[in-house]
């Protein structure tokens, strides 16, 4: 992730402005439009698509954290901060790897979402070992 400083507030602007230009220019989507990755997904995908999902999260979160740090009301409890935290020290590799693993071991649970998968195996071990 890219580091949040001074010269991060250049990139959260820009940041933002690009996200609300694309949000200005798009068309609606509907909830139905887009479906929530499961394992069902995950594991029938290829692994650029694979890629292409981390890379899209990665980019909402790191989005939303540099949009919260303008925001004194934003804190740890808030999600994408937990995130940024708890994923330290992993790479687009090592999540899909370990995705892919957790997958592997429980295929009776391919109807877990891919961003809760992420959560619970990797976030929140994340998050323990910084405090």
């Amino acid at each position: 992730m890219m580091p949040i400083g001074s010269s991060g507030l250049k990139f959260r602007k820009a940041a933002y402005a690009a996200c609300l230009a694309v949000l200005m220019t798009c068309g609606t989507v509907g909830a139905a439009e887009v479906p929530l990755v499961d394992g069902t997904h995950w594991t029938k995908s290829a692994p650029e698509v694979k890629k292409a999902y981390l890379v899209g999260l990665a980019n909402a979160i790191q989005v939303d954290v540099a949009f919260q740090a303008d925001n004194p009301k934003a804190s740890m409890s808030d999600f994408s901060p937990k995130v940024a935290e708890g994923m330290k020290g992993h790479t687009l590799d090592t999540t899909l790897a370990a995705v892919d693993k957790w997958y592997a071991a429980h295929p009776d649970q391919l109807q877990r979402p891919v961003v809760e998968t992420i959560w619970f195996e990797m976030v929140v071990p994340g998050l323990k070992k910084t405090k």
